[in-house]
Order: C-alpha cells, then sequence, then structure tokens
C-alpha cells in the first residue's frame, strides 16, 4: 500500500458506501433543526481511524492497541475496521506508514563538508523525529511480552516513502575527494544513525549534542577518511 498525502488519507480497502456515524443525534427540531450528524466514508474514515490509532498507541502502548480500543477512540465500529485489517499488527504497521508519510521528511544538508552534513541530519533527526520517540516507547513497555511486528519493521515501515539522505551526503563527500570509497560499505554509512538510534532507545530520550559530536568526529569519520579532521 502506498500512502498517499496527508490531506487526502489511505486508499486501501476503503467501502465508498460506508456509513459510519458515530450515533444517533436526536432531532429536538426546538433546539437545533437542521442538525445533521456527521457521517465519514471511504478515505476520511480510515485517515480518521489511523489517527486514532496512533493516538492510542502513544496514549496508551501497545498493550492497549486493539482493534476495541482503537475503535472506540475513532467512535466507529470493529467490524469497520476488520474489513480493512485482520489483526492488530496489520493496522500498527499501515499506522506506522501513515505516520512517516506525514512527518515531513529531513532536508538533505549541503554545509560543504561531510562533517557538518552528517551532524546537521543527526541534530534535525535528534529534534524532529519524535514520532520514532513515540512509537519506540509506546512498543517497549510491553513488547516482549507481546507477538507482534519487530521494532526494526515498524522502523521500515515508518521510513518507507523517504530517500536515504546519508547515502547523499556520503555521495557528496565521495566526490569532494573527502571519503576513501573503498572503506564504504553499507553497514558503515549506517553506522551513525544507528548509533544514534541505539542512544534513543537505551534513554527515550533526544541525543546530547556532544554525543552526536563523538559519534560523527570519533568513531564515522575516522573509519571513512584517512586522516582526522581539523576540529
Amino acid at each position: 500500500m502506498q500512502p498517499p498525502p496527508t490531506t487526502h488519507g489511505f486508499r486501501h480497502g476503503s467501502q465508498s458506501g460506508e456509513n459510519t456515524a458515530v450515533g444517533k443525534i436526536p432531532d429536538n427540531r426546538g433546539e437545533q433543526a437542521g442538525r445533521a450528524q456527521t457521517r465519514r466514508r471511504g478515505a476520511e474514515l480510515e485517515q480518521a481511524i489511523l489517527d486514532a490509532a496512533w493516538e492510542q498507541l502513544t496514549a496508551e502502548g501497545y498493550e492497549h492497541f486493539t482493534i476495541d480500543t482503537v475503535a472506540a477512540r475513532a467512535r466507529t465500529s470493529k467490524p469497520v475496521l476488520y474489513r480493512r485489517w485482520k489483526t492488530r499488527e496489520d493496522l500498527l504497521r499501515d499506522t506506522a506508514r501513515y505516520i512517516g508519510a506525514a512527518t515531513d521528511p529531513a532536508p538533505i544538508p549541503d554545509t560543504g563538508t561531510l562533517r557538518g552534513d552528517l551532524l546537521a541530519l543527526l541534530a534535525h533527526a535528534n529534534t524532529t523525529r519524535n514520532p520514532i520517540f513515540a512509537l519506540v516507547s509506546s512498543m517497549l513497555g510491553s513488547y516482549y511480552n507481546q507477538t507482534g511486528p519487530t521494532p526494526a519493521e515498524l522502523r521500515e515501515a515508518f521510513l518507507t516513502q523517504r530517500v536515504n539522505a546519508v547515502e547523499q551526503v556520503v555521495n557528496r563527500a565521495v566526490e569532494r575527494g573527502e571519503i576513501d570509497p573503498a572503506r564504504l560499505t553499507p553497514r558503515i554509512i549506517d553506522l551513525p544513525f544507528d548509533l544514534a538510534r541505539n542512544e534513543w532507545m537505551m534513554t527515550l530520550k533526544p541525543v546530547p549534542d556532544h554525543v552526536l559530536r563523538q559519534i560523527v568526529d570519533d568513531i564515522f569519520i575516522p573509519l571513512v577518511t584517512t586522516q582526522h579532521p581539523a576540529r
């Protein structure tokens, strides 16, 4: 399923004729004549469900993330959800994709140096990727006692539609002659964010700036260059 822009919601399994009124509002003609009940259908309904699913996950954690609780929070019925998602794991994956698509991607920095570009990327992720923090935090409380998607699977779903900014930054550094391309492997390219992610998961807090500098200056750059950069 390809996640659409947030203003249009999802096209996955929508039933155009579905009526999911929250509840019958009495026709109190003397009070509010002509007031119509809200009916949500198709993409609008699915977006509302996924918004409610994210709220449920971050508010009460994975342990309380069920079809029942999401349906109640979305003010719709369980059959409406089951027509789209057979299990809560399916709903969780689509929720991660939806939030990932709705979160602005990191701008590709171009500071003129590998060090500047990497620090800019890490700083951006450290302050704006709060959905990842929330996702990991909600899973850790009860995850290991549950059967569900792994954190790696959810991260992959979240990042499905995103370009690899680190690869672009590294490729520019190679073109500038800052990096020895013979030293690059996929694992090494991923290393700065792997290390930062470890810090996020261990503390569930943004990484201190001095730790980001250590990741770039003391670990990554020495691995991919022949000389230490000037500090």
